[in-house]
């Protein structure tokens, strides 16, 4: 079985989507409580969100095939923490965002068996994106990673009240240019639809902040989105017309990233 996959685009932009997946094999799933079998923290749909847009625009696009409850590609492979001092779920999750464990009692995995997570699926992620970025950057002589990420709303593990609709991180401008942080900025100042913040409570995570040299031609940005204005929160379920409206915003920020 794959563990991702790669569509190569002819543009100087990769599309990263590293919790696009929900699979979970069988025999971890017999491991865990019947609620987290549904993986109900994954970045729904983010992939029907920016697959249209890479094809219109040249982007490379990768994504895994499973779910973050497995490994979590967006951690570090030793598993520091990504926001000391907070609450939050780590590189092989023991909990979900609403805080309750996802293993049935003794169930929990090891650390071999944390080892060889990362040697199956956080590895060759890693790689086929190292490789790609390098691929563009040899052709183009720069290149953009772009995290596309979604999240529930409201969480209240990881922060209080609504969560603004366009989360923008940079690593507090580490990731990235002042020029790019400043277009993308001002795409979004420029519309009304959405309230949106950069380098709020997301500031990027793991690969956001490992691959971005802005002083080497690598430039990585990081969105979270707020689900509920694409899809319904509670049933998962795709909206049509919520996210084509999303999508027009995405393509104006997408395109900043290619001028």
């Amino acid at each position: 079985m794959d563990t991702f996959s790669l569509k190569r685009g002819n543009v100087p932009l990769l599309i990263s989507l590293p919790h696009n997946g929900s699979h979970i094999p069988d025999e971890l799933a017999r491991r865990m409580h019947p609620p987290a079998r549904r993986s109900p923290d994954t970045d729904w749909h983010v992939a029907q969100l920016y697959e249209p847009l890479a094809e219109e625009l040249g982007a490379s696009v990768l994504k895994p095939v499973a779910s973050r409850y497995v490994i979590d590609l967006n951690r570090p492979a030793d598993g520091q923490a990504l926001y000391p001092g907070r609450r939050e779920t780590g590189l092989v999750p023991t909990i979900g965002f609403d805080g309750e464990p996802l293993y049935l009692d003794g169930q929990e995995p090891d650390a071999e068996e944390i080892r060889q997570r990362v040697e199956h699926w956080w590895q060759p992620y890693h790689a086929a994106l190292a490789a790609e970025m390098a691929r563009l950057k040899a052709e183009h002589g720069q290149v953009v990673l772009w995290e596309g990420h979604s999240i529930r709303s409201h969480v209240p593990m990881l922060f209080e009240g609504r969560l603004p609709d366009f989360n923008l991180g940079t690593a507090d401008g580490v990731s990235c240019g002042a020029d790019l942080q400043w277009s993308l900025t001002n795409v979004m100042e420029a519309q009304s639809r959405y309230d949106f913040v950069v380098n709020g409570r997301f500031k990027g995570g793991y690969i956001t902040r490992h691959y971005g040299k802005p002083a080497e031609g690598v430039q990585a940005v990081q969105l979270e989105l707020s689900q509920y204005r694409y899809m319904d929160e509670d049933s998962f379920a795709w909206d049509a017309a919520k996210a084509a409206l999303v999508q027009d915003t995405i393509r104006q920020l997408l395109r900043q990233c290619l001028t």
